[in-house]
């Protein structure tokens, strides 16, 4: 293993593209600390210091902008526009034909649905950041219920200088799309992911300092111990996959021969990934918007919905929020995977080409032998993702954590998915160079 590493730093190439890599994130993590023009930072880290922490929606946003959304920075809104921008480009696919057609278009299909969002992450960064501006304005952006100096975050209310808080959030956000770029054309990896990765893992101390400080060394090790346990099962679980047999006929075309090869389909047990999770979480949050939206004015009970949405939906150890997270995710599993994954279209591919499942028919039965693999394989994974989204929940009611609980949830999924993506990269690298792997 150490043999392995000394050959990576031997390796110049490999050596200037890991290189390349950490330089990006550090000048990522120094953009996260630095403060957006016009923001009290004093007032905002006092405000952190004291804050519980954040919950719903906001605390994702806040997870995977490694802790810059509340400290108003430069880089506040983190990779969350390109994510969302990204499943929307995704989603579009479903519902308009002509991105189903770029996206089998190769390499020109691909470039121009890269280039749509582009488009998207930057109008709704500029949407984000107005909204981020107005909530860190009217004193909310750390609840109502804090110290004075949590309702003056902003040295200057002027429309002016909230237009100049957003352009430059904004801008952030591009130049957070243009590092990411950058480390998947000259670093390791895919750029945005290793961004989400460092944004979550900078998140780790904190939260297990948090827990030391608030229930002891004891717990702290329990705590160590359980992740370290969780974290083997989620790597077993997201390496485990079903392998369907494929077999292509042979095929005379001049004098060559073609085909006659045997080779697999792989069907993950987990291939919707972290995405059924976010979603979950959004539209959890929208019924509580709706009610931060219609608080009572001074003196006044509030609506009777409002008390049930605050009651059940705003605290993750209610078991009404528990039960409705986890049935959320388990749905969205199925969505997903249904509009990433089509039975069909792989089924039109294989018979194109020659070929067949063995004991299947090629064509429509090949297509409804592939739907029941892959129904059946999605259970057990869309209850695997609900049980490791549960994790922070059930963090928050024993251990006393807020859900940024590093050992579970997204953040957990993101960092096992990327770290393992990496160093599969690496792996071939190495082999590249070295005819000798990582990992022996």
């Amino acid at each position: 293993m150490f043999s392995a590493i000394a050959r990576i730093f031997r390796t110049p190439d490999l050596r200037r593209k890991i290189g390349f890599t950490l330089g990006i994130i550090a000048l990522y993590r120094l953009g996260a600390h630095v403060p957006t023009p016009f923001v009290d930072f004093p007032n905002v880290q006092a405000c952190l210091r004291d804050s519980a922490g954040t919950e719903g929606l906001l605390g994702l946003v806040n997870l995977f902008s490694g802790g810059a959304l509340l400290q108003l920075s430069i880089f506040a809104l983190g990779v969350m526009p390109y994510i969302t921008a990204a499943i929307i480009v995704q989603l579009l696919r479903v519902v308009i034909p002509h991105f189903e057609t770029l996206y089998k278009e190769g390499q020109a299909g691909q470039s121009k649905l890269t280039q749509y969002t582009r488009y998207i992450t930057i109008a709704l960064a500029l949407l984000q950041s107005t909204t981020l501006v107005t909530v860190a304005r009217s004193g909310t952006l750390f609840g109502t219920g804090g110290p004075a100096s949590c309702q003056q975050l902003l040295t200057n209310d002027a429309w002016w200088a909230q237009l100049l808080m957003i352009v430059t959030m904004t801008a952030g956000t591009g130049l957070i799309m243009w590092f990411a770029e950058l480390v998947t054309e000259k670093g390791i990896g895919n750029g945005m992911s290793i961004l989400i990765f460092t944004s979550i893992a900078a998140t780790f101390p904190s939260a297990m300092w948090a827990i030391w400080v608030a229930r002891g060394f004891e717990v702290f090790l329990l705590v160590l111990a359980i992740g370290l346990v969780v974290l083997a099962l989620i790597v077993f679980v997201e390496q485990s996959q079903r392998r369907v047999p494929v077999q292509y006929a042979k095929r005379m075309v001049g004098r060559r021969t073609y085909g006659g090869t045997n080779t697999y389909i792989p069907i993950k047990v987990n291939m919707a990934g972290v995405i059924p999770i976010i979603f979950a979480s959004s539209l959890l949050y929208i019924p509580v918007l709706f009610a931060q939206f219609n608080q009572p004015a001074a003196g006044e009970e509030p609506a009777g919905w409002v008390v049930w949405i605050n009651n059940n939906l705003t605290t993750g150890d209610s078991p009404f929020y528990m039960l409705v997270y986890f049935l959320l995710v388990i749905g969205f599993t199925y969505f997903y995977v249904a509009i990433t994954f089509n039975p069909v279209e792989v089924a039109d591919n294989m018979k194109k080409y020659g070929g067949f499942i063995p004991g299947i028919r090629a064509g429509r039965p090949t297509a409804e032998y592939l739907d029941y693999v892959l129904t059946r394989i999605t259970l057990p994974g869309s209850l695997y993702l609900g049980l490791v989204a549960l994790i922070p929940l059930f963090a928050l009611a024993t251990v006393n954590a807020n859900q940024n609980f590093p050992f579970g949830g997204a953040s957990i999924l993101i960092i096992v998915g990327v770290g393992l993506e990496t160093v599969k990269q690496i792996d071939a690298q190495l082999q590249q160079r070295h005819y000798e792997g990582l990992l022996r």
